[in-house]
């Protein structure tokens, strides 16, 4: 499983069910990156994109303790254990996606983490943990510095550690 997000300076990844700012170019990221795989998110992200409907072009899992919660074109999951369940099923890569509880629920099973770094500092309420002070999580690959307007960002890879 992979995890694939924006965070700012302190990780902070969301506010008010939305993302801290919205750069062109990470949403054409996160969009090669997802097509035709299988995306994990749980009920809050999923209302937060466009008319509250699962992207196209993927197969959308969502996870809500609602038991009585629908969406069309979703598959809709309650536990973690009904999620890993389902989860089994796809030969497909998997992301996680959002948000900050479904991140930490499923970071130990992620062996990688797509982050695209902005180099400021958002109001934040939902946070990703830092990979940076995880002894169990390096820096593998970082792009150069990139610019919208005023905003500068590297797209980063972070890998589990492989234990000996």
């Amino acid at each position: 499983m992979k995890a694939i997000l924006s965070a700012d300076r302190n990780w902070g990844i969301g506010y008010q069910n939305k993302l801290l700012v919205s750069i062109p170019s990470d949403m054409r990221f996160f969009r090669e990156m997802t097509e035709g795989k299988v995306i994990v998110m749980g009920r809050k992200t999923l209302e937060s994109f466009p008319n509250g409907l699962p992207l196209k072009k993927r197969i959308n899992v969502v996870l809500t303790h609602d038991r009585s919660y629908q969406v069309k074109d979703a598959v809709i999951v309650h536990d973690k254990e009904e999620l890993l369940e389902e989860l089994k099923k796809y030969q497909e890569d998997i992301f996680v996606v959002g948000g900050g509880s479904v991140y930490e629920l499923l970071l130990p099973y992620c062996d990688t983490a797509y982050v695209t770094r902005i180099d400021m500092e958002y109001q934040a309420d939902t946070f990703f943990p830092d990979l940076d002070q995880d002894p169990e999580w390096e820096l593998t690959e970082e792009s150069d510095e990139q610019t919208c307007f005023d905003i500068e960002f590297t797209f980063t890879v972070y890998r589990r550690k492989q234990k000996n």
